[in-house]
């Protein structure tokens, strides 16, 4: 099978377009014939080695997956040859009091398809049973491949951890990127108000068309101050944040009393400094968020049925020109999800 492969850790350079085993199907595990995988950081940062003692070589990335059932193990159930299918991002081993609790990602031998197993730029990639999903509604398979990583991470993030209510205003960092356009949909779903940033005007109009309430650039404007503006000296009650360092202090004053802001990324770096007197003075709660539960992305599956939910597709890409989409993600000039298409 076609498929792309790099073996040692560096640049875009380093993806090769080649010819690699068919992978094996265990009697636990489901066959996909890969029709499209859609790119996410966690790509990028395999290919660049970090945290690369958990990749395994040589690898083939790609965590966002659909495309149809090839292969059936013998134990698994419920799956059709030819059924058309997306993949649940995250293997947990379901026994653990974490997994039994919905806390997937919290379990110790949670890892993530395509970035601690082999992933979905190939033909064709082996996943255990439960991992895979019908395709909601009326999904094509690029539109489906941009939908489980980051609708599952914001909606852990907004719902699970931020506990999101209707009428409260919510600040969106980099509305732009996938995790960003899939936040502000998921808030407008639960009734809140979002203020969103990015980076140019052409991205602060596509923000306002999937439901951004007030936009702000956050090259040219100064957040927190745009911030108070907008909601009349309160601020946000909820700051979305996966950039990290270079938001860290601006999403602090940018922040209400009570506020909570939950952090799934660190695209900007991982250090920042806090003064603790000013968390406990505002009795801010800061709080990390580390994908979701299968549970969870059954939910968010749910809002795709009936339309309320979007997946927003910037490009699409051939799988043979990887190397190329990964380049334009770094460069971040895109607005949702960029998809390789097999």
């Amino acid at each position: 099978m076609k498929a792309v492969v790099f073996r040692e850790f560096g640049g875009p350079e380093k993806l090769s377009y080649e010819d690699v085993p068919e992978p094996k199907v265990s009697e636990t595990e489901v066959l996909i014939r890969v029709r499209a995988c859609a790119l996410n950081r966690l790509d990028i940062w395999a290919r660049q080695g970090t945290r690369g003692e958990r990749i395994p070589m040589p690898h083939i990335s790609g965590c966002d997956i659909s495309g149809e059932v090839a292969q059936v193990g013998s134990l698994a159930k419920n799956h059709r040859l030819g059924d058309r299918v997306l993949i649940a991002p995250g293997i947990s081993d379901g026994t653990c009091e974490y997994c039994a609790t919905g806390w997937d990602s919290l379990c110790e031998s949670y890892k993530i398809i395509g970035y601690e197993t082999q992933g979905g730029y190939a033909e064709y990639v082996a996943v255990p049973s439960e991992n895979v999903l019908p395709i909601p509604g009326h999904l094509n398979f690029d539109e489906a491949a941009a939908v489980p990583l980051v609708f599952l991470t914001a909606w852990h993030m907004l719902v699970t951890r931020a506990r999101l209510t209707a009428g409260e205003t919510v600040l969106v960092w980099a509305a732009g990127s996938g995790v960003g356009s899939a936040a502000i949909q998921v808030a407008k779903v639960l009734g809140a108000k979002v203020i969103a940033t990015a980076g140019n005007d052409e991205k602060l109009e596509k923000a306002k068309k999937i439901g951004a309430d007030w936009v702000v650039n956050h090259h040219t404007q100064d957040v927190p101050a745009e911030v108070k503006r907008i909601t009349n000296g309160r601020k946000a009650n909820v700051i979305f944040d996966h950039i990290g360092q270079a938001t860290w202090d601006k999403s602090m004053r940018a922040m209400a009393p009570a506020g909570r802001l939950v952090n799934c990324g660190v695209t900007s770096g991982g250090k920042a400094e806090i003064d603790i007197r000013f968390v406990f003075v505002r009795q801010f709660s800061l709080m990390g968020s580390y994908m979701g539960g299968r549970g969870e992305l059954l939910k968010v599956l749910k809002f795709f049925e009936d339309g309320r939910l979007k997946p927003v597709v910037d490009s699409v890409f051939p799988l043979s020109d990887a190397a190329k989409a990964q380049a334009t993600m770094e460069k971040s000039e895109h607005f949702g999800k960029i998809v390789l298409k097999i």
